[in-house]
């Protein structure tokens, strides 16, 4: 019988697939990575998004299934608001070798084809947020690394499932649980301050079409920002197969609409909520969303609220000022870029991550379902 070792690498053939190759991606996903990944999921992911299709790809042994997978999937982004500008971008995602394959330097085959395929596509450049496992094997590729990313917390409730999150950043951040959730109930008291009371906030069972204008206001205001439209959203996080986003549209007195906010419910078993997205040019809407969303999370049992943001950005800053809590110094992610298309805007924009518009919902991971 061959094993694994008696294959050389030249041996092995790059495909890209299409969505008649999703089961043995969902068989590879869940072998990599201990989940249970149906093909519609992917199906979902790669072929589903209204950006247009992912470029995945697969390595496969003679005559057998695929041993190591990568994604990148379409964004639509604009830099500095021109839409006339605007290009699609790719996201990596879903890097994996299975178990018996793994330390045999596969993957830089992969990821060679995948950049070439992804610039024949026409698309501006590349970006990624690679775990802790992979990060290192992308700077060895080539891949710039351009900026850094952190998980912050909002503790709802001071009990055991909150201490044990904090934990992660050090005893000391569990032993003040109890005052984080006292300046987490300062925060929200705050956040209703600064709402007033010319806001409501109402479940979305679509992202209405007003939602494009307002994407155009704030898109003015940061040099790379993925195009939020009603047909974008509602791919994204209403029909997520995971069924866990809820959408909430704020609303004036006259009825207009002027934001939103999107929030993952817990897992079941879970403590942990998600502050997934949010959009609002008027500063008090956002206040008014992002205190709906605490309001929503805390009432389906969540015990603290994650989100994450990149270093001195604005969204790191909202989080700041709704209550969130910073993690410590060395939890964080690199930002990675793969430029296709030197000259464009986008590019040079991307490099400076601190003016980029990016919460959880641009994020490609396990918090996306």
């Amino acid at each position: 019988m061959t094993t694994t070792e008696e294959i050389p690498n030249e041996a092995l053939a790059i495909a890209l697939c299409s969505d008649a190759d999703r089961a043995e991606q969902a068989r590879l996903f869940n072998a990599c990575f201990k989940k249970d990944v149906e093909a519609r999921h992917l199906a979902w992911r790669y072929d589903e998004n209204p950006h247009g299709s992912a470029v995945s790809l697969v390595s496969r042994p003679p005559g057998g299934e695929g041993i190591c997978g990568y994604a990148c999937s379409p964004r639509l982004a604009v830099p500095g608001g021109d839409r006339s500008a605007a290009l699609l971008v790719g996201q990596t995602g879903d890097v994996m070798t299975h178990p018996d394959w793994r330390k045999r330097g596969i993957f830089s085959g992969l990821d060679a084809a995948c950049m070439e395929a992804v610039g024949e596509a026409g698309w501006a450049l590349a970006f990624g947020l690679p775990n802790r496992r992979s990060a290192h094997i992308f700077q060895k590729l080539g891949w710039e690394t351009i900026g850094k990313v952190r998980p912050y917390t909002f503790v709802l409730r001071s009990d055991a499932a909150s201490r044990k999150a904090r934990l992660v950043d050090g005893r000391l951040r569990a032993l003040l649980v109890p005052m984080a959730a006292a300046a987490g109930r300062l925060a929200r008291r705050k956040l209703r301050g600064r709402a007033g009371s010319g806001y409501e906030i109402r479940p979305l069972d679509a992202f209405p079409p007003e939602v494009d204008a307002l994407s155009v206001r704030v898109e003015q205001d940061f040099s790379f920002m993925v195009r939020r439209d009603a047909e974008y959203l509602d791919w994204r996080f209403l029909r997520n197969p995971s069924g866990r986003h809820r959408a909430f549209g704020v609303f004036d007195r006259a009825g207009d609409f002027a934001g939103y906010v999107v929030i993952e419910l817990p897992r079941p078993g879970s403590p942990a909520g998600y502050l997934v997205d949010a959009l609002a040019p008027d500063p008090a809407a956002l206040a008014a969303a992002l205190e709906g969303a605490l309001v929503h999370l805390a009432s389906a049992g969540a015990s603290y609220v994650q989100a994450t943001a990149l270093d001195d950005s604005w969204w790191r800053t909202q989080l700041l000022a709704a209550g969130f809590q910073a993690p410590k110094a060395d939890n964080h992610l690199i930002v990675i870029l793969y430029p296709h298309q030197a000259d464009h805007a986008l590019v040079a924009a991307a490099r400076d991550t601190s003016r980029w518009y990016f919460t959880d919902g641009d994020r490609d991971d396990e918090t996306m379902g």
